[in-house]
């Protein structure tokens, strides 16, 4: 027989399956011999009151031993000699639209400028040791997409756009934890995600379809107003294309503008890293002194407020986690956060950003960041992009002129004050010590410098010199959208061509883009179809 309950229990019953038979026997009565199996089908912690409790629904086998499998497999057939279409770009939005072809009958053909992604490793651990970024082999480009290393975040508000147990289901495929499938906010681990994303690529490889690295798009081929493939260096690939080029990959947007594709200028979101020390996050967020204790993970927070018509919130929060260096080329500061499956790093961040409309671009402050040498200013669909690079290039003068991030204490950055001396960071490049509030636009600084007071009264002990700020933090989402039919998915001028994921504009996150990435190979399979009637 099989029960399930939803059930509210404390931490330390909840950390294995032993202690909930033995919960199971005292509050439910039944026993714990009888009890053949406990799974955790949903996962969440209620951290709002200093006793914190686990909340979970468990599946009960009592006398019966478990036959179902933990996760729903996909049946991935062979694909050699179908019709072919293109995918440009191996991240989540690329490799779930090739399986997702895969799945309909359809060959994808995967080109990635970058690196296989174990490859990648090597090219990310010397930005630390040269100051020098790799513009086809960093935190954004290669196998895997700017998600690959990264906390490998799984939660997403997308629900109603896709199937999102599909998508967590494949991971698990692949070799996720069927963790995921329980958690209200599952993570993989930057650890984790290499592996499951290299056997993601052996699936598509396996069933027929073709994977090539170091191969940079250079041209969309059209007939009229139709793609037909796309060129990379002296090879074409043909066939209706998945554009999944990720929202960094700038050269791309140039690419489309000059040829009058038709794209959009979209809002985003820019401000800084903010570092806690891990363990005074922990006893803020759970209410004790003591901190986490032997059965929480390390805790997490989220944080909005509106400061003079604009939001100002968290972004991308890594528990037990570590600050990376994200440039996707030279003259640029970037940083992101990323943790490993434990989350056991000393620190913890979380992006700290303020939104910015489309409209604000007039604003005086914005306007006074120095512009980029040697980049012509194109205004219009790309005009959010240029803010950003303008953001970016400051933050590499201020942070003299390497990777090394210019950087501020919390309170000192609230106060108008300068940081003599930093903490100790998870950043590897370095930090430099700078007047943030000084040189950052008014329109970002000003927003922060209240939005921390206010968090700072919201969580006791929130605002303070223990924490340090880091700049900047602008690839939020992509600063474009390339526009496309909302039924067909296609591109509105362009047959043939489906903008996917989060560099078309479209998602927020490696689920979203997955979830948009099936959608993209369920439209492109139609087209095809269609076609051939």
């Amino acid at each position: 027989m099989t029960t399930e309950y939803q059930i509210r229990v404390l931490p330390e019953v909840a950390a294995s399956e032993q202690s909930l038979k033995r919960w199971l026997q005292e509050e439910k009565g039944i026993s714990a011999d009888e009890v053949l199996a406990v799974r955790v089908l949903k996962r969440s912690i209620d951290a709002r009151q200093r006793t914190i409790y686990v909340n979970l629904k468990v599946r009960v086998y009592v006398n019966e031993e478990p036959v179902d499998d933990e996760f729903t497999r996909t049946d991935y057939p062979n694909v050699e000699g179908k019709p072919q279409a293109v995918v440009v770009g191996a991240g989540p939005g690329g490799l779930f639209a090739a399986l997702r072809l895969i799945e309909l009958g359809v060959r994808p053909v995967v080109v990635e400028r970058g690196k296989r992604v174990h490859e990648r490793r090597k090219d990310i651990a010397q930005i630390a040791r040269t100051q020098v970024v790799d513009p086809e082999s960093n935190y954004s480009f290669g196998e895997g997409g700017a998600g690959a290393f990264s906390d490998g975040k799984l939660y997403t508000r997308s629900k109603k756009r896709g199937n999102v147990e599909k998508i967590l289901n494949v991971f698990c495929q692949h070799g996720a934890s069927t963790s995921i499938l329980a958690d209200a906010h599952p993570h993989l681990g930057t650890d984790k995600l290499p592996n499951i994303i290299e056997a993601m690529r052996n699936t598509i490889i396996r069933c027929g379809g073709e994977v090539h690295f170091e191969t940079k798009m250079d041209a969309i081929l059209m007939e009229k107003d139709r793609v037909v493939g796309i060129r990379c260096g002296e090879q074409t690939f043909m066939g209706p294309v998945i554009l999944a080029t990720g929202h960094s990959a700038r050269d791309v947007y140039r690419y489309l503008d000059a040829q009058h594709i038709e794209m959009e200028a979209k809002d985003l979101a820019v401000g800084v890293r903010l570092e806690h020390p891990s363990e005074l996050i922990d006893k803020i967020q759970y209410h004790n002194k003591e901190g986490r204790g032997e059965y929480l993970p390390a805790a997490e927070y989220s944080f909005v407020t509106q400061v003079d018509g604009r939001g100002v919130y968290s972004f991308c929060m890594c528990p037990g986690g570590t600050v990376v260096p994200a440039a996707s080329g030279a003259n640029q500061v970037v940083v992101n956060g990323m943790s490993n499956s434990q989350r056991n790093s000393p620190w913890s961040n979380a992006g700290m950003v303020v939104e910015l409309h489309v409209d604000d671009l007039g604003e005086r402050s914005l306007l006074e960041l120095p512009p980029v040498p040697d980049v012509d200013v194109k205004g219009g669909a790309l005009a959010m992009m240029e803010l950003q690079e303008r953001l970016e290039y400051a933050a590499w003068m201020h942070g003299n002129r390497s990777q090394a991030a210019p950087a501020q204490r919390m309170a000192h950055f609230v106060n108008g004050k300068g940081s003599f001396d930093l903490p100790k960071s998870s950043y590897t490049p370095g930090l430099i010590s700078t007047p943030m509030h000084f040189w950052m636009p008014d329109f970002v600084s000003k927003r922060l410098q209240q939005g921390f007071k206010n968090f700072g009264k919201m969580s006791h002990g929130f605002l303070t010199n223990e924490a340090v700020m880091m700049g900047v933090e602008t690839r939020t989402s992509a600063p474009v959208r390339i526009l496309r039919d909302r039924k067909t998915l296609q591109h509105v001028r362009l047959q043939g061509l489906f903008p996917c994921g989060e560099g078309a504009g479209y998602a927020g996150g490696i689920v979203s883009a997955g979830v948009d990435g099936e959608r993209c190979a369920e439209m492109l399979a139609a087209y095809m179809n269609g076609m051939e009637n």
